[in-house]
């Protein structure tokens, strides 16, 4: 029988009837999204799909927070030893106006490690055994000789306003792997410099803000998750109690129709229940053994706490959690005694982050896991308080290990002592739409929509170095 706008009941029934298997696919596919296990409200308007096949499925962060000499550690500079002690004139610099000042020699000897001849500092002799799976980049450059606004151009795309951090736009693109776990956590994060914004959700949904443990000024040993635990009520009892603020919560939200703010709370409430059961496990390194935790350096001066913090990333990234950010405390502003206390530092980090490359290599990790060793910017080639070296937005280095990138890989060049770059200049956009395109995102395709305008973390801004991946 042909339907005619007379036979709209009768035609609802055929078309329930055969349509009935496109209804099973839609169900299915509802099932699907389900597997994923992503505690991500759907009605945020963006699919959390890659856009490519990107190489990593995560990212750990190693943020050495107030900006180590590029020049004495990834970006070796020979000519500042003949240079040493004269002013930085157009004669040092071929011919370019310099910035002025004198300049500094660094006192450590650099050689070349691996097949890729990646030139490294004696500062890193733990890591310079991975020179074959580390990709540096040695020409980026940001805005801000300031520490809070290079932070905050670091971790947020821009000093200006309250935009999302990375590692929420990591989740709002990607979603999360884990019921019981948020998809972004940062370990011991820097509470000065943008505090809460270099990690916080800005004008995206709440829900894919950090979940911070500790600061960085507090040893990690003794951090935690705030309220995590409740030592009074058992969880059935948490259990009925949050039941009942979620009805009244859903009862709003059917009310209001649509309000990001209680959805990302619903969200945040529950997987903050379910966190309880999960987390506890990780924090503790009782499940570790010794060749573990004297791997990493822990139980060791000086590598302790920072053994202990690489370690954790690697059991959350273990677990499904997508963005791990493992910050140090505010220790690598050198402006005095340069060359007696960067040593210091390197060493307290220089073995566990060869202990977590160690470890994710060989769990099978190190090739879906994207490891980033940086700042918020480099030192300068010249002297500052006779000994020290000053914020040197204009060039400076990162590298890279793991997640589809190639090993033993040197990207960009600096000139001749390490003011400017020189060959392929990589701005802060740029390190971000080659960090999102890692993860199979397109940056210019990530976007959320806030008063009235289209944001993404490049702005308008942004090229990523497809050619350091594979």
């Amino acid at each position: 029988m042909k339907c005619n706008r007379f036979q709209t009941a009768f035609c609802r029934r055929d078309l329930l009837r055969t349509a009935a298997c496109g209804f099973g696919q839609i169900g299915l596919a509802a099932l699907a999204n389900q597997s994923q296990a992503s505690p991500i409200p759907a009605s945020e308007g963006f699919q959390q799909l890659s856009h490519t096949v990107g190489g990593a499925k995560r990212v750990i962060f190693l943020f050495m927070w107030g900006g180590p000499s590029h020049v004495d550690t990834f970006d070796y500079k020979p000519l500042l030893k003949d240079f040493h002690g004269r002013t930085a004139t157009a004669e040092a610099l071929r011919g370019r106006q310099p910035p002025g000042g004198t300049i500094l020699g660094s006192p450590f000897k650099f050689k070349q490690h691996g097949e890729g001849g990646i030139w490294i500092s004696e500062l890193f002799p733990h890591l310079a055994k991975h020179a074959d799976q580390m990709c540096v980049l040695r020409s980026l450059h940001t805005d801000g000789s300031a520490h809070g606004e290079a932070l905050l151009t670091l971790h947020t795309g821009k000093s200006n306003l309250v935009r999302p951090s990375v590692g929420a736009w990591v989740s709002y693109g990607l979603g999360a792997e884990s019921q019981n776990l948020p998809a972004f956590i940062t370990i011991s994060p820097p509470r000065g410099h943008g505090g809460v914004q270099n990690y916080g959700s800005g004008f995206l949904p709440a829900a894919h803000q950090a979940t911070a443990i500790g600061a960085a000024e507090i040893p990690v040993a003794n951090a935690k998750i705030s309220n995590l635990s409740n030592p009074v009520l058992n969880q059935s009892t948490q259990r009925s109690q949050l039941e009942l603020i979620q009805s009244l919560n859903r009862s709003h939200l059917r009310t209001a129709s649509v309000d990001p703010g209680i959805e990302g709370l619903i969200s945040s409430y529950e997987l903050a229940f379910r966190m309880q059961s999960e987390v506890p496990q990780i924090m503790g390194l009782d499940g570790e053994t010794k060749e573990t935790l004297e791997l990493y350096g822990i139980g060791t001066v000086p590598t302790d706490n920072f053994g202990r913090q690489c370690l954790l990333a690697r059991k959350f990234a273990e677990q499904g959690v997508r963005y791990i950010q493992v910050s140090t405390d505010y220790t690598w502003d050198h402006h005095t005694k340069n060359n007696e206390l960067l040593p210091k530092e390197c060493a307290r980090v220089d073995q566990p982050i060869t202990a977590l490359l160690t470890d994710l290599d060989r769990r099978g990790m190190l090739e879906d896991t994207l490891v980033i060793w940086g700042s918020e910017f480099g030192r300068t080639p010249t002297a500052e308080n006779q000994d020290g070296r000053n914020h040197h937005p204009a060039a400076f280095s990162m590298w890279m290990a793991g997640g589809g990138v190639k090993g033993g890989y040197t990207y960009g060049a600096t000139d001749d002592l390490g003011f400017q770059p020189v060959d392929k200049p990589m701005h802060m956009h740029d390190f971000h739409a080659t960090l999102l395109h890692g993860l199979g995102l397109d940056h210019k395709r990530l976007t959320y929509r806030h008063a009235g305008r289209d944001f993404r973390l490049t702005d308008i801004f942004g090229n990523p170095a497809t050619e350091i991946f594979s």
